[in-house]
């Protein structure tokens, strides 16, 4: 190789890794990232800062079923329609699942306030909770289901569809970069900052029984490294194992999308190999 070649070479190669920059899918900035490769195994990936400037991204615009972080808009939704939170909602056979046939452990008759459901629905992603609060909406699910949608355009996430308030129905469709639009306006609801992000719940939603207490799908809450402000799993063999979250690393408050990750623990593991990898940088 000529002396100019292996200039030319050398050249390519430090600018290839001097400056590894991402530019935004929807408000046109470029931030530099972190060197390397944070060795992620989810198929979607977004990570933004609270300016919704992307600091990684793999795969933000590809649509894709969401299962149970539809919970996010849901709990929007009927925080939104301002209800009485104290309200008593009674769990019918309206509230099985006939889609993916998943049992509950609120049975049939189980009346809980739509306070206690909306916190089941966040934070142990309580399926005939979700659609309790959605059937209790004004109007009926139908009517639930379209603001659903009519939030979500209104938000921007216009690649976005809404079929069901619990996520189950594989037409709940977003991408990594809506996601990340809902999580930042579900920021601003302190409700759901807080019941998404609670370790455990016990309710009494039986007269003549004993409590059932609900644990957070998020595994990563119990860990002291993170510290995070809002918080949801999910999961269909659709959609794969996801899981969107706002949180502080570093002194720097950021939006993790993780879509489709292959097997039950990769989004957490994913997550942490994202925190490691953003404190090398």
């Amino acid at each position: 190789m000529t002396n100019k070649k292996k200039l030319v070479s050398c050249l390519l190669l430090w600018f290839a890794g001097a400056s590894q920059v991402i530019t935004s899918a929807y408000a046109g900035t470029a931030v530099t990232r972190p060197d390397g490769d944070p060795g992620l195994r989810s198929s979607a990936v977004l990570i933004t800062d609270i300016n919704g400037q992307i600091v990684y991204a793999r795969n933000p615009a590809e649509v894709r079923s969401i299962a149970s972080l539809t919970k996010v808009m849901t709990a929007m939704v009927v925080l939104d329609a301002k209800l009485d939170m104290e309200e008593p909602l009674e769990i019918t056979r309206e509230d099985r699942d006939l889609i993916k046939l998943t049992g509950s452990r609120l049975g049939f008759g189980a009346t809980l306030s739509r306070g206690q459901l909306l916190h089941l629905a966040l934070m142990a992603s309580e399926n005939r909770a979700a659609s309790a609060l959605g059937r209790h909406y004004p109007g009926g699910t139908a009517t639930f289901v379209a603001a659903m949608n009519g939030k979500a355009q209104a938000l921007g996430m216009t690649d976005s569809r809404f079929s069901d308030p619990a996520g189950l129905d594989p037409g709940n469709r977003s991408t990594a970069k809506d996601l990340a639009l809902m999580i930042s306006a579900a920021y601003d609801y302190p409700e759901i900052r807080q019941l998404s992000t609670a370790s455990q719940l016990e309710v009494y939603p039986y007269d003549d029984r004993g409590p059932l207490r609900y644990v957070n799908t998020n595994r990563l809450l119990k860990n002291k490294h993170w510290d995070i402000s809002l918080s949801k799993t999910g999961y269909t063999n659709e959609s794969g194992r996801c899981l969107v979250m706002r949180a502080l690393i570093d002194g720097q408050p950021m939006n993790i999308v993780l879509l489709d990750s292959f097997g039950r623990l990769t989004p957490f593991g994913d997550s942490n190999r994202i925190r490691r990898w953003l404190l090398k940088g």
